[in-house]
């Protein structure tokens, strides 16, 4: 899969070459850049070269990874998970993307109450993960950092969303079929032993 970081890597040449160049033909240099980075990921994915780069015009300045934020909630040696709408009914930790002028845990206590109807707190950054490293499928133009807070329900209930389906409990031999690209069966198999083991230091990479 060395093709994506490749082409990921030269998307953020581009952006950050066009934030900070001024003359005309190092911004020509740039977007051919940006058109051979898109032209590579359109090749390998179902989406379009206009589609990257739309994408591409959306983000500016310095290019740095995007943050998704992800609930890890136990309820009696269970874990709560919600099925995806959008993957196929797979299900998932709670989450999503972390969002301007939020703190990482204001995130997270957002998307877990957009998701499944609990509110919580958290009480721990369980993982810092970099996506690519974890082996998740393709699925961003963007390089993407994964955050995993456990958290505590304080309040609220059970709710379907836009995004969701159906919430559930569930213990660690009884997990259902993921979407792999959210969260993988392996890092819900950690959390596990994390939960078990309180005083444990917060993974990383």
């Amino acid at each position: 899969m060395k093709w994506i970081e490749w082409a990921r890597e030269l998307q953020a040449i581009s952006q950050t070459g066009l934030h900070y160049a001024t003359g005309q033909f190092d911004r020509e240099r740039y977007r051919r850049i940006e058109a051979i980075s898109s032209e590579i990921l359109a090749n390998y994915t179902n989406l379009s070269v206009d589609e990257f780069l739309k994408f591409n015009a959306a983000e500016f300045g310095y290019a740095t990874p995007k943050v998704d934020v992800r609930g890890v909630i136990f309820k009696n040696a269970k874990i709560l998970l919600v099925r995806e709408i959008a993957d196929r009914g797979r299900w998932t930790l709670p989450g999503g993307w972390a969002d301007v002028n939020e703190t990482p845990s204001e995130s997270v206590i957002r998307e877990v109450f957009e998701e499944s109807g609990f509110e919580t707190r958290v009480v721990k950054l369980l993982a810092a993960y970099d996506r690519e490293k974890q082996q998740h499928p393709p699925a961003f133009p963007y390089h993407v950092y994964k955050l995993f807070f456990h958290c505590e329900i304080v309040g609220g209930n059970a709710k379907v969303s836009n995004e969701t389906s159906e919430i559930a409990f569930f213990g660690e031999a009884e997990i259902p079929e993921l979407s792999e690209s959210r969260v993988k069966k392996e890092q819900i198999s950690r959390f596990f032993k994390l939960y078990q083991k309180p005083n444990s230091p917060t993974e990383f990479d």
